[in-house]
């Protein structure tokens, strides 16, 4: 989920145009869950192939990086998530019981037949494992583009990536790679132009956004160190935060005393280990053992994991393939299967 800081951003919109040729480090893990909330059927159901194998998150990710590649020219670079911080083992622990609790809210709406609900509350059921994640790099590892396994967090790694100028952005939906110092955040990079918001029913308008650091923290009057102090007080993936403190009053607070060290003590108490909890942020499991290098297509090798394996449309994804990659396509595809 990751902090919440949407009241005090102010990002700016960009059009999918700006972005041809740029290089994004793109938080994998994040991408994964949304396709594989979103993508369903009429009732909340996963799509699956013949085997009962869930294939929404290979579609997603497929067509929508296809699109991106032969539409807009973005270079995209997959990071995954390593170990995640001992921190973060309540956060997890609390996704998974909310996730029981809407799976029984999917079954009691899909056995009164309401499938609007039954979709809305199938969203937020999403379980991405480590084979989906392996399918997901197989794909990308066919498709040519690049991936790098973080030690731990995704996002901190990405943010490394950008700060470090490998990259020039970290794509991810959360502002938690702001905390990790991300000079620009690219947020909703999406083709679709649209989110759903499961507590609503219903679908919002979107366009990509993005967030740059250094111009928030000069006009927040504060540093980074001091935006990880008010993520704290908000609460993050490893902390609860303090009852009552929102991002306003959070920048109120770091702007009036600076670290939290400096706060009442009631505030100081709630928030815990604070050296603990900004070390996370401020010094986080990364690597540079990497490299970014964009490959040719194994074309073949897509259609056969894709289509032989998964049933997937031959014809769709040998279009998405011809556009992306022109000249890649030697031959006809064969036979149509079903689709989905």
């Amino acid at each position: 989920m990751g902090v919440v800081l949407t009241p005090i951003v102010h990002p700016q919109p960009i059009a999918l145009a700006e972005l041809r040729d740029k290089t994004l480090a793109v938080d994998g893990n994040g991408e994964l869950y949304q396709f594989l909330a979103l993508i369903r059927l009429r009732d909340g159901t996963p799509l699956r192939d013949a085997g009962g194998r869930v294939t929404s998150h290979l579609s997603g990710l497929f067509f929508r990086t296809t699109r991106l590649i032969a539409e807009h020219g973005v270079k995209v670079v997959f990071v995954f998530d390593g170990a995640p911080p001992a921190a973060k083992a309540q956060e997890i622990e609390r996704r998974r019981a909310v996730k029981v609790e809407f799976e029984r809210a999917r079954d009691e709406a899909l056995a009164r037949g309401d499938f609007e609900t039954a979709y809305a509350k199938a969203t937020m059921t999403s379980r991405l494992t480590r084979e989906m994640v392996g399918e997901a790099r197989e794909l990308l590892r066919m498709l040519g583009l690049p991936v790098v396994q973080a030690p731990s967090e995704g996002e901190a790694q990405a943010a490394h990536m950008a700060r470090s100028g490998r990259v020039w952005a970290a794509a991810s939906k959360d502002y938690d790679t702001l905390l990790f110092g991300a000079p620009r955040l690219l947020r909703f990079l999406t083709i679709s132009g649209k989110e759903f918001m499961p507590s609503q029913g219903k679908f919002r308008p979107l366009v990509p956004e993005l967030i740059a650091l250094d111009a928030h923290l000069a006009d927040w009057r504060i540093s980074r160190e001091a935006l990880v102090d008010l993520a704290l007080l908000v609460g993050t993936d490893f902390n609860d935060g303090v009852r009552g403190i929102g991002p306003k009053k959070a920048l109120a607070l770091v702007q009036r005393h600076g670290a939290i060290e400096q706060m009442p003590a009631e505030i100081r108490d709630a928030v815990g280990d604070v050296a603990s909890l900004r070390q996370i942020y401020l010094d986080p499991d990364v690597t540079d053992d990497y490299a970014i290098a964009f490959g040719e297509p194994d074309v073949d090798g897509v259609i056969r994991f894709l289509c032989d394996e998964r049933q997937f449309s031959h014809q769709r994804v040998a279009d998405a393939l011809t556009r992306a990659f022109p000249g890649a396509m030697s031959a006809p595809p064969d036979a149509e299967p079903r689709l989905f």
